[in-house]
Formats: C-alpha cells, sequence, structure tokens
C-alpha cells in the first residue's frame, strides 16, 4: 500500500546564530560601572570579556601630587564598602617606610575597625548577592544591621562611607565615651540575625539550586589567575594575611584567637554550629565564596570582642597622625593586608619629600575579576549574574 506524505508536516533545519550582548556598564548585578560582552548560542555563553575603565580617577597619579595623609580620602574612594580597610592598608605602608611603630592601644583600636569594616562589608554583599538571584528579604536585613554599624563609625569620625580615620601614625581620634558598650550591645544582636539570614538564604533550596555547583573555581586556577580572599578561601586554598602576611601587619593580630576560614572538604572551624553544606555544592563554586563570607562575619564577631577586652586594658594612646607635610625617608614600601574582598596592596617610592614620588596599588577585585571568563564558558546566561556576584567585587577598587 502507498504512503501519502501528509502536507502538514515540514521539515525545519534548525540553526542558531551566536549573539553578542552588552551586559552593563549600567546593570544591577555588574556591581558597578563593569561591562560585560556575552557571546551566546541559545541560552549559553560561550565567552565573557570584562570591559573597565568606566570609573578611572587616576587616584594612584593624584597620590603623587599629595602627601601621604592628604591621600588618606582616596583611599576611601577605592573599596567604597571598606573604606576603614583602605585606610588601614595605606597607613601600613607608610609606617613601613618610616619605619614608625604604633602604641599597643592604637593597634587594638585598628583591628576594632577593621574587623568591623569587615563585617559591614560582607553584610552588603550578602544582602546584594540574594538580591542578584531573586530574594528580596535578606537585602533588607543586611542593609539594617549595616546602618547599625554606620552609626558607630559616624560618632567615631562624623562620616558614613568615606571615613578618613586611620591614618598614617594611628587614628584621628579615639573611640569616644560608651562607644565601646554600644559595639557589644551590637554584636550581641547580630549574631541571631546571621542565623535568620542562613535561613533565608544559605539553606534556601531555590539559592542552592542556583548556585551549588555553578562558576566552580578549582584550586589551581585560583592561584594561577592571583585570586585572593573569600575567593580564594572558598576554592580549599589556606591563605589569610592576617596569619600569614608581613610582620608589619599581622602584629595587629598577635595573641588573638582565630582560625582562617577556609573550605576543604566542608571541614570548618567547630567552634560554633553552622549550617550543613549541601549535596550539590562543589569546592570552589558560588555557593562556598557566599558561604566563606557568612562564616567570616561570625569570626568577624569574636575578634572585635577579643578586640575590645585588649583595647580597654591596654597601655598607651590611640597614636597620633603625622604632620601633612611630614618628610618621608628616601626608600620604597610594598605591603599587603587581608581586606574583605581579599589582598589590596600598597606600593609607594619616596625621594625624601613630603610628597610620594611614586604611589601604586594592587587590587584584590581586579584579580578575582580577570577569572570570570574562565567562570562563565559554557554556563546559562542566568548564572552569570551569579557567578559575577560571588566574587563580591567593587569597581572603585579595580578603575582607581
Amino acid at each position: 500500500m502507498a504512503t501519502v506524505e501528509d502536507p502538514r508536516i515540514v521539515e525545519f533545519d534548525v540553526r542558531t546564530d551566536e549573539m553578542l550582548i552588552n551586559m552593563g556598564p549600567q546593570h544591577p548585578s555588574t556591581h558597578g560601572v563593569l561591562r560585560l560582552v556575552l557571546r551566546t548560542d541559545g541560552e549559553i555563553v560561550s565567552e565573557t570579556t570584562p570591559h573597565i575603565g568606566y570609573l578611572h580617577r587616576c587616584a594612584e597619579k593624584i597620590g603623587e601630587n599629595l602627601t601621604p595623609r592628604q591621600w588618606v580620602p582616596y583611599t576611601d574612594r577605592m573599596d567604597y564598602l571598606a573604606g576603614m580597610n583602605m585606610n588601614l592598608g595605606w597607613a601600613l605602608a607608610v609606617e613601613k617606610l618610616m619605619n614608625l611603630q604604633l602604641p599597643e592601644k592604637a593597634k587594638h583600636l585598628r583591628v576594632i575597625i577593621a574587623e568591623m569594616g569587615r563585617i559591614a562589608s560582607h553584610l552588603v554583599g550578602m544582602g546584594t548577592y540574594g538580591l542578584d538571584l531573586g530574594s528580596f528579604s535578606p537585602f533588607l536585613y543586611a542593609f539594617r544591621e549595616r546602618e547599625k554599624i554606620l552609626d558607630l563609625f559616624e560618632e567615631t569620625c562624623g562620616a558614613r562611607l568615606t571615613y578618613s580615620y586611620l591614618t598614617p601614625g594611628g587614628a584621628t581620634a579615639d573611640l569616644p565615651a560608651g562607644w565601646l558598650a554600644k559595639c557589644e550591645a551590637f554584636l550581641d544582636g547580630l549574631l541571631p540575625v546571621i542565623d535568620e539570614c542562613h535561613a533565608l538564604l544559605t539553606n534556601n533550596a531555590i539559592f542552592v539550586r542556583r548556585t551549588a555547583g555553578i562558576g566552580v573555581l578549582p584550586p589551581e586556577m585560583a592561584i594561577d589567575y592571583g585570586c585572593t580572599g573569600p575567593v580564594l578561601r572558598g576554592s580549599g586554598v589556606d591563605q589569610d594575611l592576617r596569619r600569614d602576611g608581613e610582620e608589619w601587619y599581622t602584629h595587629m593580630y598577635d595573641g588573638y584567637a582565630f582560625e582562617v576560614i577556609v573550605e576543604k572538604d566542608g571541614q570548618y572551624p567547630k567552634d560554633h554550629e553552622y549550617p550543613p553544606i549541601p549535596e550539590a555544592a562543589e569546592l570552589g563554586d558560588c555557593w562556598h565564596r557566599f558561604y566563606v563570607r557568612m562564616l567570616e562575619v561570625r569570626q568577624a564577631i569574636d575578634l572585635v570582642r577579643q578586640a575590645i577586652d585588649r583595647y580597654s586594658t591596654a597601655s598607651g594612646s590611640y597614636g597620633e597622625p603625622i604632620k601633612l607635610s611630614q618628610k618621608l625617608p628616601k626608600g620604597e614600601a610594598y605591603l599587603e593586608t587581608e581586606a574583605p574582598r581579599g589582598q589590596m596592596g600598597f606600593y609607594l617610592v619616596s625621594d625624601g619629600s613630603s610628597i610620594p614620588w611614586r604611589v601604586r596599588a594592587r587590587s584584590s577585585c581586579f584579580c578575582n575579576l580577570s577569572v570570570t571568563h574562565e567562570l562563565c564558558r559554557g554556563v546559562l546566561l542566568a548564572d552569570v549574574a551569579a557567578i559575577v556576584g560571588s566574587l563580591d567585587i567593587v569597581m572603585g577598587e579595580i578603575d582607581r
């Protein structure tokens, strides 16, 4: 029996074309004025190219026309979500060049301020990451707690974002009366909020599906690209400059009890009851990078409490800032500190005058961003926001 072809059946030769998509430079999920050029085949991303330079402000060249103390406000505007930590890095580099030793009390004050800055920065990272992936409540929780930290910072220096508080030689002022008690009360109230954020995000089934096994960064690749901070430790590399850095920095943490938060097959310090790791999570993925930051918040709380106890009994002053026109000794100095997003380094060369001959900065976010094209190869278009958000970049630090 002869068959009759059905005229309604039409064969299609399905073909797709590659498409270039601009993500940014104005985009809520690029965490700043970053432009990502995505090469896609349907929903699959085959190539991601970051384009930077939209925020360039010549901060390093300006540093070669100002004295070290005058340049402190420009460090605030690098990682503007962790301005205190930027102040600290520059101050330590200048003090290293000058061979300037600070009183014991000043060291503990700096630990308090730096770790409070770490908490504030990680809260922003946690809240905005949840927002990137469609969860609004953690954003409100995080910013509510961050506002309390900004209130404390405002009491110390009068500013809420660009502080210029920690300067070469010490700090601009001592902590005001009653500040330590307010800080301890804030820390007590923050712990239950962290548990709520774990319930809303860390163990949320939707959040886990969006982050676990996505953007996997092997430890070898993380090292090759110069990644640092939670991005590096989320891949299982045990490195933290508060423990492993130069003496000019690590002396601040001498005598403090803390373990580096690093992912090694789910093994974390056992001082607290941490939420379980999802079975789908893979070492170095987006979920682990997020999780390391969450655990570092609890670690920073403990460090601040230790620093408060030491500050209360320490002798000496909070440290006097150097003169605005202080002459620098001839030579050069470079120092890296463990900022919330990784290793932030400052380098200066002096010819003996009061103004540095050369000033340079090493951005942790720049190196962390450079691995984007590796992580975003072969992923879905919707995964790009999850991967970029897990790197927790700030463009002010990259473009400077």
